[in-house]
């Protein structure tokens, strides 16, 4: 498994499991583009055996204290052995790397697996968003992360496990 910044030449391969994941609400190539070349977008790819088995987005504009996660996408056959941790914390660190304050999402209020993903990185409710995900009309839950907080947090869990803890 190799993760990496993602580039135009990876649009097609992109929009492919962009369609197989969100068949009904699936981002235009022409969006996708737009935010690949986007200077407040952030993309990484992971690739296993050569093929592209997931991807993940951040907008955080340079110079402000929030930024959003617009999507995390892995695979059917790929998921479930921590791709979606991995892919989350490199854009968490890269929002840390900008400065960024309080990171935001929006997730599907019928993804268990994703909400419990969030939750576990110290992603709170904030609000939710009804009928947000169209043409399923399902509401959005709106979910905030305190990113110094988390930084904090992986630092002591960091000291603690190479013994440099202050216990």
């Amino acid at each position: 498994m190799s993760t990496r910044t993602a580039t135009l030449d990876d649009l097609d391969a992109i929009m492919a499991l962009e369609h197989a994941s969100f068949p009904t609400d699936a981002w235009s190539p022409a969006m996708m583009r737009e935010e690949l070349a986007s200077p407040h977008g952030w993309y990484v790819v992971v690739e296993e055996a050569g093929r592209l088995v997931g991807y993940a987005g951040l907008r955080a504009v340079r110079g402000a204290k929030d930024a959003d996660i617009q999507t995390i996408t892995i695979a059917e056959t790929a998921r479930g052995r921590g791709r979606g941790r991995a892919l989350l914390t490199e854009l968490l660190e890269e929002a840390e790397r900008r400065g960024v304050h309080d990171v935001f999402l929006e997730v599907r209020a019928d993804n268990p697996v994703a909400q419990s993903l969030y939750a576990s990185e110290g992603f709170a409710e904030v609000g939710r968003r009804p009928r947000y995900y169209q043409p399923d009309d399902v509401d959005a839950i709106v979910m905030q992360l305190d990113l110094r907080g988390w930084a904090a947090r992986r630092a002591l869990d960091g000291a603690e496990t190479t013994g440099k803890g202050w216990c």
